[in-house]
């Protein structure tokens, strides 16, 4: 089964064709009136939570989803849009293609009276011959005729006819037919250990997929088993315990930390965590990341510096990326940056010249010397002056430099280097 989810993977979609643990199960959605649809998901009849979950992702300023039930078929759709005319759900939904995360959005025809012009041509199966297009009356010579295979309980989604020709908008090759992707075979939940997971790591505001990673904790012991990246497909490692309790972190800087619980030897119950989907065939771990709110403090572990210097290492670009993100995403965002040191020692202090190289030991480098607060102010001013180059406002970054005064670790421990850091304070949002 296919899962389309905008946060799910990068470049990819997946249609959530959900286990329905009743086979029953009513829709409380409107039947969908006949017309085109540019469909981006597909649910069981029943399953309205997970098409509302879905539509509550992806719907933002530009984006206005809704979903309807196919009785028919026993689907329920979620829709970007409908028409009555068949060239102008073509072209929009080969607009929507282009968009990020609806690569696959296809157009789902419902047959009947439409108050558009349209133009259906239906193909009617039988055992002994071949289908035999059968025109519409309400056709029109200017419509080009999309395809259908006929029968209500085994019907293709549109099919554009390879010699079809649309006003601005060129039609798709035979190859590139517009229909329903097939469904892989929905199964039984299953324990954890045997099923793969998915663990999607997305910004709860705009549904935008974040990069990071998971500290997978074994719950029972309190210890790091792993951590794994997420938005990636993955078998969780087996903690040995009793319990086959488990502790996934996500900690991505610039969010706020989320963990959720899962047990390893279990299958979570027929309502599931809400943070759990069974997916047909592998589970999905929703992080829904919420960005850091004011008096909220973290630690740019990854940004480095040379030895004594206010001079960062190469590496520590990609965590400012994440800082600026952050700060361009929100720009009611006001923040204090803390240099810290490892002691509180007098010594020399390189800082930049006037050619302002960020992370090389440049030849313009100025020497100095003073203390372990110097220092570590010279370096929470180099990341403001980072940010400033960037294009954020200098006011809204204020620096304080702490010395050795906030040490984490025993300077003389193997963890003394985590004392050399610089630490982001929201003081607004």
């Amino acid at each position: 089964m296919k899962c389309f989810n905008l946060v799910a993977t990068a470049g990819a979609i997946f249609l959530c064709s959900a286990l329905t643990f009743n086979s029953n199960a009513q829709s409380t959605s409107n039947p969908l009136d006949p017309g085109y649809y540019i469909v981006v998901a597909a649910y069981r009849l029943g399953q309205d939570s997970y098409a509302e979950n879905y539509i509550k992702r992806i719907n933002n300023n530009e984006i206005s989803a809704k979903y309807g039930a196919d009785l028919g078929r026993k689907y329920l759709y979620v829709y970007l849009d409908y028409f009555t005319d068949y060239d102008q759900s073509i072209k929009e939904m080969l607009a929507a293609r282009k968009k990020a995360g609806f690569e696959q959005a296809w157009v789902r025809i419902m047959k009947g009276e439409m108050t558009g012009k349209v133009n259906l041509v239906q193909q009617e199966k039988q055992e002994s011959k071949p289908s035999e297009p059968q025109t519409a009356a309400a056709a029109t010579p200017t419509t080009p005729p999309p395809a259908t295979n006929g029968e209500a309980d085994d019907e293709d989604d549109v099919v554009v006819e390879e010699e079809t020709k649309m006003e601005e908008t060129a039609a798709p090759k035979e190859e590139e037919q517009i229909k329903e992707p097939e469904k892989e075979p929905v199964t039984e939940p299953t324990v954890l250990g045997e099923s793969s997971v998915f663990l999607s790591l997305y910004n709860a505001t705009n549904n935008a997929q974040v990069e990071g990673e998971v500290e997978v904790v074994d719950t029972e012991r309190a210890r790091l088993i792993s951590k794994v990246k997420g938005n990636e497909n993955l078998n969780l490692p087996d903690p040995k315990s009793s319990s086959g309790r488990l502790t996934l972190l996500a900690n991505v800087f610039g969010y706020r930390p989320l963990q959720h619980e899962v047990n390893y030897v279990q299958i979570p119950g027929d309502t599931m965590l809400h943070y759990v989907e069974w997916a047909g065939n592998h589970y999905i771990v929703k992080f829904d990341l919420v960005r850091y709110h004011k008096g909220d403090i973290n630690t740019l572990f990854n940004v480095y510096f040379y030895n004594d210097a206010a001079i960062m290492l190469p590496e520590s670009r990609y965590q400012l990326n994440n800082l600026l993100a952050m700060m361009k995403e929100n720009p009611n965002y006001r923040i204090m940056l803390h240099g810290h040191t490892n002691g509180n020692s007098r010594g020399r202090i390189i800082t930049m010249g006037p050619s302002k190289s960020f992370f090389a030991l440049a030849d313009d480098v100025k020497e100095g010397s003073g203390s372990a607060k110097d220092l570590s102010r010279e370096r929470a001013n180099t990341i403001k002056e980072w940010l400033v180059a960037q294009g954020i406002n200098a006011d809204r970054i204020e620096t304080k430099g702490w010395g050795g005064g906030r040490m984490l670790h025993d300077k003389h421990s193997v963890n003394a280097k985590k004392n050399v850091r610089v630490d982001v304070e929201i003081l607004a949002e």
